[in-house]
């Protein structure tokens, strides 16, 4: 298994503005193309402003049909668009996890 994890940095006081649009217009489109969200998480402690998310794949062959299926929907690309326009995100880091034999996932 492979696990997409990804940490946004959002601008300050823009968290819940990022979470309803992404919840209303993003979230349907990656369920549909990506299917295995393990979870999506805000910070409590630490740096705060920051979503994480993680999202599983068979391997980084998945992963990646999937992603370039996604990357072409008019809906994905219409969703990015307006997303940026927000402003809502500073800063992106993406980290792709690969389980361990003894790992549950």
């Amino acid at each position: 298994m492979i696990v997409d994890l990804r940490t946004y940095t959002m601008v300050p006081g823009r968290l819940n503005a990022f979470l309803e649009l992404y919840e209303r217009e993003g979230l349907p489109i990656q369920k549909r193309h990506l299917g295995n969200l393990i979870g999506y998480f805000v910070t409590e402690t630490g740096t705060h402003n920051q979503v994480v998310h993680m999202w599983g794949y068979e391997s980084a062959a998945d992963r990646e049909q999937r992603r370039t299926a996604m990357e072409k929907d008019p809906e994905w690309i219409a969703y990015r668009k307006k997303s940026a326009e927000a402003g809502n995100v500073q800063h992106q880091c993406n980290k792709l996890l690969r389980s361990t034999s003894f790992s549950p996932l």
